[in-house]
């Protein structure tokens, strides 16, 4: 079913971009927009996920340079049944993470240096369960797939302003063709790409919180990291909003409201349905915790950060 709706949503934006193409040079402009789009999206397909991982200059990280960060990773991934992803740290005070990668098999998780000093274990791990649902989920090729094309719209619709009046001879429509270009094709690409988002953010919700075993973790990560990003810039993202869909928590500024024009549903919204998976869960008996699984235990990381912990201060890429 997800490959259906993946199906249909490259279909979307394929035509998208070709009736942007339209606007600005008719047939012809249409057939090269066809022809970049089918590009886009076999280019995308393969190579998308190190696109958007080189936009946020994300560090791969092992066991030897992130133990801590990269155990939780390991662990979540043996809960939900996953193949191990790579793991990347991004040098970014605003707490967030995101997930990639075209399948389960090639997928990646990022957190940001931000999120790894700010949160404490637990949380961290409900973080990254909520990224690995998004894998589990297959969410992440949609996702960033629509990353890719929402911003080669949105290019092409600036590409309309600069050309698009002095090709009325090829534009159908002439100046309002130009002015649809420039506004309704973005916005449209916009609506598409939170419609996707916006469902699959509670998805993931109640399944990470499923794969770490404690919502109410999940719900007091999601809670400091919408705090902490109305203060924290995230300059990169602020670049590329295309992306923005993929973080746990917008990382864009101005986007309070669970509004048409926002990325994520409310945070307070999603924190809500949390707690009624914590009274859900706790009203029935659960199995006895696994004495082997760290994910499980309660504990704090210590505040030196997130490289070896103890009193040695990190040594991990961020350092």
């Amino acid at each position: 079913m997800n490959l259906v709706r993946t199906a249909m949503l490259l279909a979307v934006m394929t035509a998208l971009f070709m009736a942007v193409g339209f606007v600005i040079g008719g047939r012809g402009g249409m057939m090269i927009a066809f022809v970049m789009a089918a590009g886009m999206n076999f280019f995308s397909y393969w190579n998308s996920d190190k696109m958007v991982l080189r936009i946020y200059r994300a560090q791969e990280v092992d066991e030897r340079s992130a133990p801590e960060y990269y155990g939780i990773v390991r662990d979540l991934a043996r809960n939900a049944g996953l193949p191990m992803p790579r793991v990347y740290v991004i040098d970014s005070p605003q707490p967030n993470a995101f997930a990639t990668g075209r399948n389960p098999e090639n997928a990646a998780v990022a957190a940001s240096t931000g999120l790894l000093h700010a949160l404490n274990y637990d949380e961290v791990a409900g973080v990254m369960a909520h990224e690995l649902a998004h894998v589990q989920n297959r969410d992440t090729l949609t996702m960033t797939l629509t990353a890719t094309l929402a911003g080669a719209i949105s290019m092409l619709g600036n590409f309309a302003f600069f050309f698009g009046g002095n090709r009325e001879n090829n534009n159908p429509l002439g100046f309002i063709g130009t002015l649809v270009a420039m506004i309704v094709a973005p916005m449209a690409a916009m609506l598409v790409q939170m419609a996707i988002s916006r469902t699959r953010e509670y998805s993931a919700d109640r399944r990470g919180a499923e794969i770490c075993g404690k919502p109410m973790a999940l719900a007091s990560a999601l809670q400091k990291i919408a705090g902490a990003a109305q203060q924290i810039h995230n300059d990169d993202a602020e670049r590329n909003p295309a992306t923005a869909h993929m973080f746990i928590i917008n990382p864009l500024s101005g986007e309070r409201m669970d509004n048409l024009f926002s990325t994520h549903p409310n945070t307070e919204n999603r924190i809500a349905a949390l707690q009624q998976m914590a009274q859900e869960m706790s009203s029935v008996s659960t199995p006895p915790v696994r004495a082997d699984n760290p994910v499980r235990k309660s504990r704090s990381v210590p505040s030196t950060g997130w490289g070896r912990g103890g009193s040695e201060p990190p040594k991990g890429p961020w350092s």
